[in-house]
């Protein structure tokens, strides 16, 4: 007779129909708010609530003529710099204040405060001291994701085996070894987590600090098209915008999380 162990692992995975009943809400839930849309937009003027017909000739437009697929590639560029460089100092800063206690008492106000700051306050700054140019967005985006890693580390670093640090220390392994074979485990989930949400919100700032210091991007077409009400395009660039970070959450950050962290359900299924 197999043992209850031996049940689980080869116990057949479970129905996936409600993955197929939540798309088909989802489309409900889609279709519906386009159906609201469009008789709101019939009461309206087009300049005011352009109709989902016009505004989809309209994105068929910016698409044909190359416009949108260039500035959704320049916005992009910069928030990935913007994000990665937050990651090159948020990672082992975050470490580094979790490993030191002293140190991180020092900078523990400090952070907080960070996280509290306007992105359109970093812009003007950003501004000031970069002028109209990619490092105006970049600098932005680098400052309101770097608290958010920092802040995510920080707290895992806090939930480190002690026992495994008195155990290294007891065995004399070199620092570097202890950061890179203990705390870097541990502190990966939930480096994750917050690089999902400092990404997140990399997209948003990086629409204000285009739309305030520059020349070219999504938030610089979203500031042209509404100067010269053109209500049609500002909302072809916003579900643009939008549909291209549901596409990065869904079809990239959350499978690559699924995959990297899938030890960890296989361990709380036993």
């Amino acid at each position: 007779m197999p043992t209850v162990l031996e049940q689980q692992i080869h116990a057949p995975a479970p129905p996936r129909k409600w993955r197929v009943d939540l798309v088909v809400q989802r489309l409900a839930l889609v279709g519906t708010i386009i159906g609201i849309w469009w008789i709101a937009s019939l009461q309206m003027p087009h300049y005011i609530l352009p109709g989902p017909l016009r505004v989809w000739q309209s994105l068929r437009t910016i698409s044909a003529n190359g416009d949108l697929w260039h500035n959704l590639a320049i916005t992009l560029g910069r928030v990935a710099a913007g994000f990665l460089l937050a990651t090159a100092i948020g990672l082992p800063l975050g470490i580094v204040l979790g490993a030191n206690k002293r140190l991180g008492e020092f900078f523990e106000p400090i952070i907080p405060v960070m996280n509290t700051i306007s992105s359109a306050i970093w812009a003007i700054f950003a501004i000031i001291w970069f002028g109209v140019s990619n490092a105006t967005t970049i600098f932005v985006v680098f400052m309101t994701a770097m608290p958010l890693i920092i802040t995510n580390v920080w707290q895992g670093t806090r939930t480190v085996n002690a026992d495994f640090i008195e155990l290294a220390h007891t065995l004399r392994m070199p620092h570097h070894k202890v950061m890179w074979k203990i705390y870097l485990p541990t502190i990966l989930p939930y480096f994750f987590s917050g690089a999902r949400l400092a990404f997140g919100f990399g997209w948003r700032v990086s629409l204000v600090a285009e739309t305030l210091g520059s020349s070219s991007g999504v938030g610089y077409r979203l500031r042209q098209a509404a100067d010269l009400i053109q209500t049609d395009q500002v909302f072809a660039w916003t579900i643009t915008l939008v549909v291209m970070m549901a596409a990065l959450e869904m079809g990239a950050l959350r499978p690559l999380e699924n995959h990297l962290f899938r030890w960890k359900r296989e361990a709380e299924s036993f």
